[in-house]
């Protein structure tokens, strides 16, 4: 027998997105989950991008991340309802700014869905698109003393600058 299909078509009715959001405190992915968890939501996928001890080969030390909050969280709001019309999925974001230590939580995204494969490609796109797009600005800070702004969208990444400049992206 064959079983007729339960998944829903990418041209579903769009879905509404509860949260887009810049914080200055720590990120409780657990808690961002939470509020896109629904009962007929069966794919709950999480992406947590943690602040890690190096970068281009550098030991670093400590981060800030800085933003003109209103453009960044218009953006981060944009992208989030993007996701929520293509995709059948709630999904849910929060980018961290201030100064992070090693291990921090810098960003996390949450995408549920009725079926895995839509809530992965909604929380990929959402990720990828928040690099690429919400004008949030990295601010490095080395062992050796040095500082740099990093640029998610080069390919090469960092750009040195010395103690108290640099460039913003």
């Amino acid at each position: 027998m064959k079983w007729p299909s339960s998944r829903r078509s990418r041209a579903a009715e769009p879905v509404s997105n509860p949260v887009a959001r810049l914080v200055l405190g720590p990120i409780d992915a657990a808690a961002l989950a939470a509020e896109v968890a629904r009962p007929d939501r069966g794919g709950v996928v999480s992406f947590v991008g943690l602040v890690r001890d190096h970068h281009g080969g550098r030991t670093v030390i400590r981060l800030e991340y800085s933003a003109y909050a209103p453009m960044a969280e218009a953006e981060l709001a944009r992208i989030v309802s993007e996701a929520g019309e293509r995709w059948p999925a709630i999904v849910a974001a929060e980018h961290r700014l201030g100064s992070l230590a090693i291990g921090d939580a810098a960003v996390a995204v949450v995408a549920a869905a009725a079926h895995r494969g839509d809530a992965f490609e909604a929380c990929r796109h959402v990720i990828e698109q928040i690099k690429a797009r919400v004008p949030i600005w990295k601010r490095e800070y080395y062992a050796d003393g040095s500082v740099a702004w990093v640029d998610p969208t080069a390919a090469a990444g960092a750009a040195p600058a010395a103690a108290g400049q640099g460039r913003s992206r």
